[in-house]
């Protein structure tokens, strides 16, 4: 069975969604989940569903610590699922083509440091953008840039707020990310 780490801030909606695709597979299973936030969600839907959580600060994650974590699971995948930290380059080199992310915007567009979230929807909605979507992309030492591996799109309306475009963005997440995450270990 392959092994997945997941690295999540915040609520963890992805990480659980991921959590509960592999839950009865025998193809992978979430592992460990990785948090920079200890007052995150994730560690509660880790915890639900045990899942070991590793809480870590950002010295942490930069000085190798994180690093030698992770290489004693040894991952067959490393999923950043609303991690809002640079991904460090160590990690990067030792796990080249094994680190994905999800980003909530049709890539190149709205991509870089500071574009996540309601960020992002604010600024799809204000640009009247007649569509947005998801990327999920290999992670690589620059925010949004590495290559991306799929891309799912959703239309909108000119009465679509910040808010309406985070539901829509939500559902492509839920469905696409577990299947992806899916096909990348059958490959």
């Amino acid at each position: 069975m392959k092994k997945i780490v997941v690295f999540a801030s915040g609520s963890g909606t992805n990480a659980e969604n991921i959590v509960k695709y592999f839950s009865n597979t025998e193809i992978a299973k979430v592992v460990s989940i990785f948090t920079n936030n200890a007052s995150a969600k994730v560690i509660d839907r880790a915890k639900n569903h045990q899942i070991p959580v590793q809480i870590f600060s950002k010295t942490e994650l930069l000085d190798g610590n994180v690093l030698q974590k992770i290489q004693k699971i040894d991952p067959d995948l490393i999923v950043l699922a609303g991690f809002l930290l640079k991904f460090p380059e160590n990690i990067i080199e030792k796990y080249p083509h094994k680190i994905i992310n999800i980003h909530p915007a049709l890539l190149p567009n709205y991509g870089g440091k500071g574009m996540y979230g309601i960020h992002i929807h604010r600024a799809v909605v204000n640009n009247k953008e007649k569509e947005t979507g998801i990327s999920i992309h290999y992670v690589n030492e620059n925010y949004d840039e590495g290559a991306i591996v799929f891309q799912a799109n959703v239309a909108l309306t000119d009465e679509d707020t910040a808010e309406t475009v985070a539901e829509k963005i939500h559902e492509l997440e839920q469905k696409h990310f577990p299947e992806i995450i899916h096909r990348l270990l059958g490959e």
